[in-house]
């Protein structure tokens, strides 16, 4: 049996990318295969086809994109109990596989059940982003009840939710946002949102204990000066460690999210409880992979970008 999968054979840019057909995966130990309802499209996916994530090179190709999905399960392999044909998932998958597809190999330790009350949507939407939030703020930037924290991108996938987690936190939160967006982010729960273009933050956020940048280039490099000695900065790009060194600021060397079911299972809870919400920019069908990559390259969606498959 064949299924369709977008795959990059060369990198390329989004008017190039193809949807395939591949051989259906099959269930092996301790794994399930699901029926992809939605996947997300994320950064990751089109700096992927366009070779600019350094981890897929030349030699990972063909590639199937995608890195997060919600479904359900279509077959198990032996092992794996508590899960059954028909029960609602959603998973982050490790990059050996891709989510942009009609089915795909999950294994036990990414499955997270999805809790009745939340959408296939919202439950395809939050899985990478979630997860680059929470581990950014929590995991490596080990944000406190009551801290000062910077959001950048704050309007987006990944800087939408960070501003919600810190807001559960009860954090004082700062938020750079396009002028279009301020309303947006002050409505997550932001303090105090700066207009990246019109003002600059590093004269209105200060003496802060965490900076969460997604943005690298000058915006971390300003970020430094909002930060009290011993603060931290948490990139998504790598930090620039000698000027951290010089100030008496922390780093951590460019990191990757990870599959984490329990932190994601705790999200999915702060959705069903109203603490969260997953805002999404648009959604485009698998046929219309090229139209929805162009759309998150290029015109920095509020929220995330889904594909329903």
């Amino acid at each position: 049996m064949s299924i369709h999968a977008v795959r990059v054979h060369r990198f390329t840019d989004p008017e190039t990318l193809v949807v395939d057909r591949i051989d259906a995966p099959a269930p092996a130990d301790m794994t399930a295969v699901v029926r992809v309802q939605v996947a997300s499209v994320n950064p990751v996916d089109w700096k992927t086809a366009e070779g600019q994530y350094p981890p897929v090179g030349e030699d990972k190709l063909p590639i199937v994109l995608g890195r997060d999905l919600a479904g359900v399960i279509a077959s198990i392999g032996s092992g794996l109990d508590g899960w059954a044909a028909g029960d609602r998932v959603c998973a982050f998958i490790g990059q050996d596989r891709g989510a942009q597809t009609e089915q795909v190999l999950v294994a036990a330790e990414e499955l997270v059940r999805i809790p009745d009350g939340i959408s296939t949507d919202v439950a395809g939407a939050l899985p990478l982003a979630a997860m680059t939030a929470w581990q950014g703020l929590f995991d490596h930037g080990g944000l406190q009840e009551g801290q000062r924290v910077l959001i950048h991108g704050a309007a987006g996938g990944v800087g939408h939710l960070a501003v919600q987690f810190a807001r559960w936190k009860n954090c004082t939160i700062f938020a750079t946002a396009s002028a279009d967006d301020l309303a947006f982010v002050r409505g997550l729960g932001a303090d105090t949102v700066i207009d990246y273009e019109n003002e600059r933050f590093d004269d209105i956020a200060t003496d802060l204990d965490l900076v969460f940048d997604t943005q690298g280039g000058e915006t971390q490099a300003r970020s430094f000066a909002t930060l009290k000695r011993g603060g931290m900065l948490v990139s998504t790009l790598e930090p620039d460690e000698a000027r951290a060194a010089e100030l008496g600021i922390r780093t951590v060397p460019r990191w990757h999210a990870e599959a984490d079911a329990a932190a994601l299972g705790r999200v999915l809870d702060l959705i069903v409880s109203g603490d969260v919400r997953v805002e999404i920019a648009r959604c485009f069908t698998l046929d219309q992979i090229a139209d929805a990559h162009r759309f998150a390259r290029n015109d920095h969606p509020r929220g995330k970008v889904i594909l329903t498959v």
